[in-house]
């Protein structure tokens, strides 16, 4: 029999054609057909060519994508010419090759070809890490089928027993490769194939797979995987040549082939498909490496190491488990927890964990009670960390339970030059680059909420996204909980966060009717304009090297020193309070007992401690919550009538609820100079001063601290922000102590890991602070909030 020469690739592109692209399963189903049309015409090419030749021994095997069955209308053919190096001489084997080789070049199908024994397939495999995945998925066409179940049974043999080797050498040609072609999910022209998530990345998967080192992730997985490959189809099909690379000249073909409204809709459905296949393959890496180690750390039952985190959480094999003990079903904050501690330790939630948080942990009320607000802004002030555990949250649908309006901003894509990202991924990339900005503002966690939140408004329809997205904002604010001013701020950076740098780079800075317009922008507040500003320079830097650049950042500068010439710096501090104290309460202090009130606040506790003041009593005070693990949020001290009546808010990482007897025996040992009751503060600071995911990006730089004018008639005010951290407040106090002042009275707050901490201070007397003491007191505060507390 002779063989026609027809047109393979015509005849597949016919096939695509005639299966429909939007119409339901059409992709695998025209996959398999354009697979069953190939083979068939390649044994038909193996029998000609064989011509009465001997077959035992003799096989044409597929690799790539014929062999996985998942072919495009014009995807390359890979075949192997296999034999036992018995079966045919030297002239006949190259003989046979060329008898198959040349009816597919001239069927006008791209071949990547070779002929090789069982032996040198696994000689290859060894050398060739790319050619050892590939030779995995090896699979018969036609001839003897016992050749292929040799050399696949034994490359896959080789893969398993070298696996320990070979896991490292594919981890760092994954990461060469996606170094090489990007993320698939934030491109506007992906790489189908070869970027970060793209259909390559499922091979790998399967490679992992069959060196028994995990099992592979299935489900939203595959969907992910078919919608890939449905486009690559498309793109052959749209453009008649065998490309990956969806190109911005083929959006709309491509996107009406498929049955999508528009192109965006078509590249929002690629990207969440990418993420999808990106997060499942870092996932199964992470899981081969435990594997792997586990396969060579074992003598006997290996118990599994848990290394305490807070909270019930634990690091396992470089993830954030939960404990045993975790109560999923009761506690509705235990997603928000798990992620911070995440996100501040640079680790990701093991998707167990992510699954189980997602599906047994009940829904927050609404409004957020305060200590989950509180979380939220801990959360969004983790740095970088935060980048990899929001997209293990999204993926498991613990962002949608939270915020609903996030689902209209996943994947979509902005085909402005400027930006590199989703809005969804850019959103969390300005949050990242608003943490190093927080230092100069008031309240560290409007500025991160409003950087999340400054393109929510992003969303299919709208003209102008700042006014779409002002109300959506102000509806997600008030359901986190935050009191009406602060939502009313939220709501106006949304719509004003495009203002001062539209205002910067097209109006003159000098004219007085340019700054008139910055400061109405922020509503005439020199707080808000801080919050608008930090967040214009966190949107620009987060959009890409086009948005901000030397000469917008130098406009924006010059706009923002107009502005702000004239307005008081600082916030106007809290007035200070006059306590109140039971009788009960004086008769206790009288008596030189001090007295501690604990009442449980629905995931913290409010501590209410009255002593006798004294010089280092907040000091004191502050230092022994830290020593007993207890983390401060908030907390007022006033005096009255020499009794300090303080009110601490602390949450209690441990679990475990504070003892009221055990404080009121340390603050009775301090106050007789026995230090032993700080013992565990300093081995509590070395934990905590672990390296941190956000030691450099991000970072907000050096704490600032500066005295109030005017803010009180009988104290010095000193206002001070700095990044919280394990006993910073006893340093602080510390730090007051030595300078021979007395704390009148203070208010203690935590916003995003941020102090914003304001204290009445007077020196011995009463007098208050001469000008060389407030400087001396000034610069004290800064080196210790910068690390280097008084000795």
């Amino acid at each position: 029999m002779t063989i026609e020469h027809a047109d393979l690739a015509a005849r597949r592109l016919d096939l695509a054609g005639a299966r429909g692209f939007d119409a339901p399963g059409a992709g695998p189903a025209r996959r398999t057909a354009i697979g069953t049309l190939t083979r068939s015409w390649l044994a038909e090419v193996w029998r000609e060519a064989l011509a009465g030749r001997p077959a035992e021994g003799l096989a044409l095997a597929a690799v790539g994508s014929l062999a996985r069955g998942d072919a495009g209308p014009l995807s390359d053919v890979d075949l192997v010419l296999l034999h036992y190096g018995r079966s045919l001489g030297g002239e006949d084997l190259r003989t046979l090759a060329d008898q198959i080789w040349y009816p597919v070049w001239d069927a006008g199908v791209r071949l990547d070809h070779s002929v090789r024994t069982v032996s040198q397939c696994r000689t290859v495999a060894a050398g060739d890490l790319t050619a050892a995945v590939g030779l995995l998925d090896l699979d018969c066409v036609a001839g003897d089928p016992e050749v292929v179940a040799a050399a696949r049974s034994t490359v896959a043999h080789d893969w398993r027993a070298n696996a320990r080797k070979r896991l490292p050498q594919l981890v760092e040609a994954l990461q060469a490769r996606h170094a090489r072609h990007g993320d698939l999910a934030q491109s506007l022209e992906p790489d189908l194939k070869d970027a970060h998530g793209g259909l390559r990345d499922m091979t790998v998967l399967r490679a992992l797979v069959a060196a028994w080192l995990t099992d592979r992730p299935h489900g939203d997985v595959d969907e992910a995987h078919r919608t890939l490959l449905d486009v690559r189809d498309a793109v052959h099909v749209v453009t008649g040549k065998g490309r990956d690379r969806l190109t911005r000249e083929d959006h709309d073909g491509v996107a009406a082939l498929l049955g999508h409204t528009d192109a965006d809709e078509l590249l929002t459905d690629v990207s969440n498909a990418a993420r999808t296949i990106a997060y499942a393959l870092d996932g199964t890496v992470r899981r081969a490496g435990q594997s792997q180690r586990a396969r060579t750390l074992r003598v006997g039952p290996r118990r599994p190491q848990l290394n305490p985190l807070g909270f019930g959480m634990y690091e396992h094999d470089g993830e954030v488990v939960l404990g045993p003990r975790n109560a999923l079903a009761t506690d509705p904050l235990l997603p928000l927890r798990a992620a911070v501690i995440a996100a501040r330790n640079g680790l990701p939630i093991a998707p167990t964990t992510l699954a189980n948080l997602a599906s047994q942990t009940p829904q927050l009320t609404d409004p957020w009670p305060v200590i989950a607000r509180d979380l939220f802004a801990d959360l969004l002030a983790t740095g970088p960390g935060l980048v990899g555990v929001w997209e293990g949250l999204d993926q498991a649908g613990i962002v949608d339970r939270w915020f609903p309006e996030w689902a209209a901003v996943r994947s979509r894509p902005q085909r402005n030059a400027v930006h590199r990202h989703t809005v969804d991924r850019h959103l969390v990339e300005t949050v990242v680059l608003a943490g190093g900005l927080v230092r100069g503002v008031h309240r560290a966690d409007l500025l991160l909420l409003g950087a999340l939140l400054h393109d929510i408004g992003k969303v299919r329809g709208a003209h102008d996204h700042s006014a779409a997205g002002a109300p959506l904002a102000a509806a997600i604010a008030t359901r986190l909980g935050y009191a009406e001013r602060d939502v009313a701020t939220i709501e106006l950076l949304v719509r004003e966060h495009l203002t001062l740098i539209d205002l910067a780079t097209r109006r003159d800075h000098k004219d007085p009717g340019t700054v008139t317009a910055a400061r109405a922008a922020a509503g005439g507040s020199r707080e808000i304009f801080d919050l608008l500003l930090a967040l214009t320079e966190a949107d620009a830097s987060a959009a890409g090297p086009q948005a901000w650049t030397d000469w917008r950042a130098t406009l924006l500068r010059q706009l923002a020193e107009a502005a702000q010439s004239g307005w008081e710096e600082g916030a106007t501090p809290p007035p200070a309070e006059v306590a109140t104290v039971s009788n009960a309460d004086l008769e206790s202090v009288a008596a030189g007992e001090p007295r501690v009130v604990i009442r449980p606040q629905g995931g913290s506790y409010r501590i209410d401690v009255f002593d006798r003041d004294r010089l280092g009593l907040f000091a004191d005070t502050a230092g022994l919550l830290a020593a007993y693990g207890l983390v401060v949020r908030t907390a007022i001290l006033r005096t009255l009538d020499g009794v300090a009546a303080n009110e601490w808010h602390v949450e209690s990482p441990s679990g475990e609820p504070p003892d009221e007897q055990r404080i009121v025996r340390g603050l009775e040992r301090l106050a007789v100079g026995d230090r032993t009751p700080l013992g565990l503060l300093e081995r509590r600071r070395q934990f905590a001063g672990r390296p941190s995911a956000q030691a450099s990006s991000g970072s907000p730089g050096q704490a600032r601290a500066l005295v109030v004018p005017h803010a009180s008639q009988e104290a010095t005010v000193i206002e001070v922000r700095a990044q919280d951290r394990p006993g910073l407040l006893h340093e602080l106090g510390l730090a007051f102590a030595k300078a021979g002042l007395s704390v009148r009275s203070a208010h203690i707050a935590t916003y995003a890991g941020q102090t914003l901490d304001t204290f009445y201070v007077t020196e011995f007397g009463g007098r208050l602070l001469s000008p060389a003491k407030v400087a001396q007191t000034v610069a004290a505060v800064i080196d210790t909030c910068d690390g280097n507390p008084p000795t």
